[in-house]
């Protein structure tokens, strides 16, 4: 088969790899018919984190069950399925909580499981997925193609994003800020909205981004950073801060950003992947008594509820997807995602 595999900094290639087999009882074959980059995709694409040695790449991925083992129930061959961004048993105390993403036998797309078996990156024709029962979700149906971008969102951003809005404790009535405005930020905007949020300022400096995050539910942008963004922030909301924040990036400017617009006894939500030294600053937060919460989204507990209101019509996330590239072409997608002149980039095999 074909798959994306990265070897540093800047260097991804597709080339062939082996084809997958049943490895365990819990096993699932899955033929990817769709898949894309993500903005974590490019901190080892950047050099931000260091890749040891060639791996498979990529975390998001929606297709067709081709074989299943023996011990599979939930999913069957020919079921359209969704592939949250880790595989999870589904049945260990962790999961059991909703905390998928801390599962007592996680595993990684494009890197070994907890017995040493390869496990497939997600940019590529098929994946092996450990553990199917606990991890992948099927429709009800073989969806309209139309549905697939949006079905995709649910393996992460979309996820994620409504991850940023729970740990905010965004609800009916409240004010809402976004840092960020890549898929995540976006996906957040849309989160909040859904959450019955009244005012959703989105912290945006991209025109085209600052459209979708108004079609997604933005009553107001904001672009300017820093102690000005603050200050703007407080003069859209009537000189007051942020019930709730929505930390989408992951840096210590963006955490900075989030706490400087969250007011007192307010909640922030963080889900941005670490990197470049994100700190919390406690004293700031013991004495004006803002909350903080997040993490990595537990995507599989949040599939199933967002998936109706996705085969619905009532939320279209796959429109953060601005451009669409063959799997052969994927080393153009990660300078497009890198050089931001896209937003997401959906790939297919």
């Amino acid at each position: 088969m074909r798959a994306n595999v990265i070897y540093g900094k800047g260097d991804v290639r597709v080339e062939d790899r082996p084809d997958p087999s049943i490895q365990r009882p819990t096993d699932a074959i899955v033929r990817v018919v769709a898949s894309c980059v993500c903005g974590s995709d490019l901190w080892p694409y950047r050099g931000v984190a260091p890749v040891e040695s060639p791996r498979p790449i990529g975390h998001e991925f929606v297709g067709i069950v081709e074989e299943t083992g023996d011990q599979v129930r939930t999913v069957k061959a020919g079921d359209f399925v969704i592939a949250p961004f880790v595989a999870s048993d589904g049945i260990c105390p962790q999961c059991r909580n909703g905390i998928t993403t801390s599962c007592d036998h996680r595993a990684n797309w494009g890197e070994a499981d907890e017995d040493g078996l390869h496990v497939d990156g997600g940019q590529g024709e098929y994946v092996r997925v450990p553990w199917a029962d606990g991890t992948l979700v099927a429709t009800p149906s073989a969806p309209d193609t139309t549905l697939i971008p949006s079905l995709l969102t649910l393996s992460d951003v979309m996820c994620t994003g409504h991850h940023a809005a729970v740990a905010a404790r965004v609800g009916p009535g409240q004010s809402v800020v976004v840092v960020g405005d890549g898929a995540v930020g976006l996906s957040g905007v849309l989160a909040a909205r859904r959450l019955g949020a009244e005012r959703i300022i989105a912290m945006s400096r991209h025109a085209s981004r600052q459209a979708l995050a108004t079609e997604f539910g933005a009553t107001d942008i904001v672009a300017e950073r820093g102690e000005e963004g603050a200050a703007k922030v407080r003069e859209l909301l009537g000189g007051v801060l942020a019930d709730a924040v929505l930390e989408c990036v992951g840096t210590k400017q963006s955490m900075d950003q989030s706490l400087a617009v969250t007011r007192p006894g307010g909640h922030l939500g963080y889900v941005g992947v670490p990197a470049g030294g994100p700190e919390l600053p406690i004293g700031k937060m013991f004495g004006e008594n803002i909350n903080v919460g997040g993490g990595i989204a537990p995507a599989r507990t949040y599939i199933p509820e967002l998936l109706t209101d996705v085969l619905s019509g009532a939320i279209d996330p796959g429109r953060v997807f601005d451009l669409t590239l063959p799997l052969e072409k994927a080393p153009e997608a990660y300078v497009a995602m890198d050089e931001r002149t896209a937003i997401k980039v959906l790939l297919q095999p």
